[in-house]
């Protein structure tokens, strides 16, 4: 999978969001500087996630942004659709249509399994989450296994 910059900082300026007190709105500004997002990008963005309710826009000159629902109620998955569309997806053609046979037959099924492996991190993974730093058991011991392989390979360079 390969996260667009426009999924990365939406998925940044919500889990900014996600850390703001209830009924209190976030002006744009004040969120891209925040996250060092550019401003004008950061206005596309809430608006695809305005479309999609994961954000509420208030206008006026008290006006800004909330979240459309509680942050623990948005996942990572909710997010990343609204901005890039399905998680995982191959030349956009659906897996059960994807032209394999003979010895490349069993690629549809790992297809299959990368998607269901991003769903069980991204989609159970929600902003609240993020925001506390308490991220759910099953992506804590993935993300410590990964680190474990990443010093193995920088031990092996040396």
């Amino acid at each position: 999978m390969r996260m667009s910059a426009k999924a990365e900082y939406a998925v940044r300026a919500m889990v900014q969001l996600a850390t703001i007190e209830a009924g209190v709105l976030a002006k744009t500004d004040d969120l891209a500087k925040a996250q060092g997002i550019p401003p004008q990008f950061l206005v596309d963005i809430l608006s695809a996630l305005r479309a999609d309710r994961l954000v509420r826009s208030h206008r006026g000159r008290d006006g800004g942004y909330e979240l459309g629902r509680p942050a623990a109620q948005i996942s990572i998955a909710d997010v990343l659709r609204s901005i890039d569309g399905p998680l995982a997806s191959v030349r956009d053609i659906g897996l059960g249509d994807l032209p394999y046979s003979g010895p490349t037959a069993a690629l549809t099924d790992v297809w299959r399994a990368l998607r269901a492996s991003m769903r069980s991190v991204l989609e159970q993974t929600s902003l609240a989450d993020v925001a506390a730093g308490a991220l759910p058991e099953h992506v804590r011991a993935l993300a410590d296994e990964y680190r474990g392989q990443e010093l193995k390979r920088g031990h092996s360079l040396n």
